[in-house]
């Protein structure tokens, strides 16, 4: 067997397909349908892409300590103390020493494609101004909505791929990023085509989405109706002829996309196929969970201001409750009641919500562990929430768990206890990250215990 040199920088490894990560404290949730199976010793196979809800959620399955063997793209085996490889392949060597491994990040709702910035913006908030206000002044989305009309697919996609790498170091190894810093087709398009371009690229997964039902533009003539309707007979077909497997989003709230509105976008766009999410309830309870609950939306993604009566009936439905915690801790002080949607029987899902104005952050961390502060959730619900639920409603099944079949993406951190991921605060503790089989961070530091050999 070869080993991995201490001295390997971060970036991608060179490509291979045979390695060994040796007694590490796995830590992973069970997806459903293994039953009483041990996911890590199980042939390899995909799981029922169903979501862990309610008290299940937070049921992680530890092995410690554990090898994980890795063969191209895949996990080929978990267990203690795994003999040399049948095959006779000559296996690179990562000695875990103990440390915690998880499955990669799944981060199921960002912004991370926009151009300029808006610290002017954050210090009119410091200093006493709402983010309402800002909006109705022209400012936050409208904004950078004026930045990413301005700026080329080719300066999108690098400003993009640089935040990807960004996320990556935190141990992110797929990022739903939606559109709709564009508004008009070309320009939506021009997006689209720029978070494809950049995730080719990235050591990752892109999974794009269409966020046409953002804003309104207050430069369309007729006024809000006239613009609803715009998108949905111009830049949705314009969109579902280019990217036909997207999820289509909208942004419901006072001064952006009414209730009215986003039942018509949706309505049309799963008409032509698509599978549809939305941001509901940030500022106000305004109904659009309900709806979106009838329509099948795949998630409801805020919640800030949903009611008791509200999360009952989400946590009863098939569609996800997203957490946004890091909005939060950046704008109001206002969080989702995670608690009580898992109370509920609901399905949780906790992401960055990366974007310039409300959520400047691309780490996962930092997202979990507020949602244990701030939204009710244990470690375990918590993890669960950024690896399995994530990668169930991105439709990747095949991530978000440590187990034989499973896609090799994982992440090893300094601690030797997962509950110091959200304990912690304001520390990367990942040493290392697999993306699809291939080291492609390392940050081995002095001392045995974090030593990669």
């Amino acid at each position: 067997m070869s080993e991995l040199g201490a001295g390997m920088p971060p970036g991608p490894s060179s490509p291979g397909g045979a390695l060994l990560i040796r007694e590490a404290r796995v830590v992973t949730p069970v997806p459903p349908g293994f039953g009483g199976r041990d996911p890590g010793l199980a042939a390899p196979a995909s799981p029922m892409a169903g979501y862990l809800r309610g008290n299940r959620q937070g049921e992680l399955r530890v092995m410690d300590p554990a090898d994980v063997r890795i063969r191209g793209r895949r996990i080929e085996a978990v267990g203690p103390r795994l003999g040399p490889p049948s095959d006779g392949i000559d296996e690179r060597v990562l000695e875990a020493g103990g440390r915690v491994l998880l499955p990669g990040f799944v981060d199921a709702h960002t912004h991370a494609c926009w151009a300029g910035e808006r610290m002017g913006e954050w210090e009119a908030r410091l200093a006493g101004a709402t983010y309402q206000e800002i909006l109705a002044a022209g400012g936050g989305i409208l904004s950078t909505v004026e930045a990413v009309r301005a700026s080329s697919e080719e300066a999108l996609a690098d400003a993009l791929l640089s935040r990807l790498g960004r996320a990556l170091v935190h141990g992110t190894t797929t990022m739903e990023v939606k559109s709709g810093y564009g508004l008009t087709g070309d320009a939506e398009l021009r997006m689209l085509r720029a978070i494809g371009r950049a995730g080719d690229a990235w050591a990752g997964e892109v999974v794009p989405t269409g966020l046409l039902g953002h804003a309104i533009d207050p430069a369309w003539p007729g006024g809000p109706d006239a613009w609803v309707d715009h998108v949905i007979s111009e830049v949705l077909p314009r969109v579902t002829a280019e990217f036909p497997r997207a999820a289509i989003d909208a942004y419901c709230e006072e001064g952006a996309w009414s209730v009215g509105a986003c039942v018509r976008l949706f309505s049309a766009a799963r008409a032509a196929g698509h599978p549809v999410r939305v941001h509901a309830d940030q500022f106000r309870d305004l109904g659009m969970v309900e709806e979106a609950i009838r329509m099948g939306a795949r998630s409801a993604d805020h919640l800030e201001a949903s009611g008791a009566e509200t999360l009952r009936a989400l946590g009863d439905s098939d569609t996800a409750g997203v957490l946004l915690p890091v909005s939060g801790f950046h704008l109001d002080g206002r969080y989702a009641d995670g608690r009580a949607l898992l109370d509920a029987g609901g399905a949780v899902v906790v992401a960055t919500n990366w974007n310039p104005g409300s959520a400047p952050s691309p780490s996962i961390p930092l997202a979990l562990a507020l949602a244990t502060r701030e939204n009710g959730l244990t470690v375990g619900e918590a993890i669960a929430a950024v690896t399995w639920n994530a990668a169930v409603l991105l439709g990747l099944p095949d991530r978000g768990w440590v187990g034989a079949g499973a896609r090799a993406d994982l992440v090893l951190f300094g601690h030797r206890d997962e509950r110091e991921l959200a304990h912690t605060v304001g520390e990367n503790a990942v040493d290392v990250v697999v993306a699809g089989g291939r080291v492609v961070v390392g940050n081995p530091v002095a001392g045995e215990s974090r030593r990669m050999r």
